[in-house]
């Protein structure tokens, strides 16, 4: 069984600010076209779509709506006249001590989920109309940590992308004899936010990564790739982190 060609293929990304970007402009130098979704970041998404070496268009979609996700595949696919892959890197990262926690930081940190699962759906209703054994790809972003490590101050967060892991498991199996896959990449400290100081970073968090690096975007955008190709690979959860899972928790 060959792997995948890629080229001509049609791709929806979610989250292309920041790792996303690095992902998208790698499946465009595969030949991969591109339905970038965004809500807020019109300019930079358009930007981004001017940039890429394949065809690709820009859509306004809010997450959180299931009406403005069924609209933004119905345009892909009336656009591109197919769904291949789905690759969902969308996501929030919001800090909050525990004794702030109240029910609606559940909900905030639980709509990441949510998103995911309703995005599977839309997605697996497209893939299913195309032709071959495998029909499709789903790939989700979930979190280092999100297993067996948490760390303090993100606990929505967490369980929401713990959430993400298993349903990423559970969608592998509902999925498989539609022929289509479902992984997910969980990625270690990547690229600094701009919140976070430059001596934070290195003290807090580099510093108690194995490697003493953070996790490479090329690394992830590589790993999207390759996951794309394959035909048999469906329902893992592949850590692109620096080894920092094996540090155990101790981020605050």
């Amino acid at each position: 069984m060959s792997l995948i060609s890629l080229k001509g293929k049609t791709a929806i990304v979610t989250g292309t600010k920041r790792i996303g970007a690095k992902v998208a402009k790698r499946l465009s130098e595969e030949g991969i076209n591109l339905a970038i979704l965004y809500n807020s970041s019109e300019k930079q998404a358009i930007n981004l779509s001017e940039s890429l070496e394949s065809k690709c268009i820009p859509i306004h979609c809010d997450l959180d709506s299931e009406t403005s996700i069924s609209k933004a595949f119905s345009v892909t696919f009336d656009y591109f006249g197919s769904i291949d892959f789905l690759v969902n890197i969308a996501s929030g990262f919001k800090r909050t001590p525990f004794d702030l926690l109240t029910g609606m930081s559940w909900d905030e940190g639980m709509a990441d989920a949510k998103n995911s699962y309703i995005l599977s759906l839309e997605a697996a209703k497209a893939m299913t109309q195309n032709k071959g054994p495998s029909k499709g790809h789903i790939i989700h972003f979930g979190d280092w940590a999100a297993d067996n490590n948490p760390y303090k101050n993100y606990l929505p967060y967490l369980v929401s992308k713990a959430a993400v892991h298993y349903s990423t498991k559970a969608l592998a199996v509902e999925l498989a004899p539609k022929g289509i896959l479902v992984n997910a990449i969980a990625p270690g400290p990547t690229i600094k936010p701009p919140t976070v100081s430059s001596e934070v970073w290195q003290a807090e968090v580099i510093s108690q990564t194995p490697l003493a690096k953070e996790s490479s975007p090329d690394d992830i955008a590589e790993m999207v790739v390759s996951l794309l190709r394959t035909q048999t690979v469906t329902g893992e959860i592949i850590r692109v982190d620096s080894g920092r899972h094996l540090a155990g928790p101790g981020i605050t």
